[in-house]
């Protein structure tokens, strides 16, 4: 039975007559039933209780308008995030392609934590010349000049560093 359009009934109390015919409008665009149903509260809301500056001369087309609009716009948030959230099957959170996993970087600390202690074992001119090579990047002839020694014992300190890290590595992956 249609609600009678006249201007002494209140744009919810139009919604609440007509729900069934909106409910229509909303599920030809978002086409999930679950869907549709945000899409009416969310719209009802906004018809019931937002601000309606003006008077409305059709109530039933512009709850239609406002429920078309809503459908739309729950639409294109449903495109947007099914674009952006990545769902597995067994509910654990899924790899995300070029992301890393929480184990991954407790992996690094760990890794981390042993070359810092590998280098702390190195006698201190050997660690700073390491360092000044593959932290800060300089070359050998000017750690030579930093540290006041010739660049075949910069050679051979980095060496030592390398195979003092290299050890590690085998502690690591033995």
């Amino acid at each position: 039975m249609p609600y009678p359009l006249n201007h002494s009934h209140s744009l919810g109390e139009m919604f609440i007559a007509r729900r069934a015919d909106l409910r229509a409008v909303a599920a030809g665009i978002v086409g999930h039933s679950e869907l549709v149903d945000d899409v009416l509260q969310d719209a009802y809301l906004k018809l019931a209780y937002g601000v309606c500056v003006r008077d409305v001369e059709k109530p039933y087309n512009y709850c239609c308008q406002v429920v078309r609009n809503m459908a739309f716009d729950y639409c294109r948030r449903r495109v947007t995030e099914s674009a952006c959230i990545v769902q597995s099957e067994d509910g654990e959170l899924p790899e995300v392609e070029g992301g890393h996993v929480p184990e991954a970087g407790l992996d690094e600390r760990r890794i981390l934590s042993w070359i810092e202690a590998a280098l702390e074992q190195l006698p201190e001119r050997t660690r700073l010349v390491f360092e000044l090579y593959r932290l800060q990047g300089r070359t050998q002839r000017e750690i030579a000049g930093i540290i006041g020694v010739s660049a075949s014992l910069v050679n051979i300190l980095i060496k030592d560093a390398v195979g003092a890290l290299s050890r590690c590595r085998k502690d690591y992956d033995g």
